[in-house]
């Protein structure tokens, strides 16, 4: 069986769903539509963990972590004027030690 023809392009040095999707279905031999329903699922689960403000660990990856930020004075970077900004929920991440070594690997 041969899937190259089909596999999307990474011209742009991004991985995409279209990317997660197709080493599903290489690795496991799923079909194309159960690889993409497998790749969405996963990603809409993360997202409604974190829009419910609970934080998110993933064995042998990272964590993801909600942060409150309050409402704080700033200014607008390209006229200098004062702006305030609106407090705000961010999301940040902190890769384990396994991927940190992972990624050195191969640098």
């Amino acid at each position: 069986m041969q899937f190259s023809a089909n596999q999307p392009s990474r011209d742009s040095g991004r991985v995409t769903r279209a990317h997660l999707a197709y080493a599903i279905l290489r690795r496991i031999g799923l079909s194309r539509a159960e690889s993409t329903d497998i790749v969405d699922a996963v990603l809409t689960e993360i997202i409604d963990v974190l829009a419910s403000g609970e934080n998110l660990k993933l064995q042998s990856f990272g964590s993801f972590h909600v942060l409150s930020k309050k409402e704080r004075p700033g200014c607008n970077p390209r006229t200098g004027i004062p702006a305030t900004v609106s407090a705000r929920r961010v999301v940040t991440f902190k890769p384990f030690d396994i991927l940190c070594a992972r990624i050195n690997e191969h640098s």
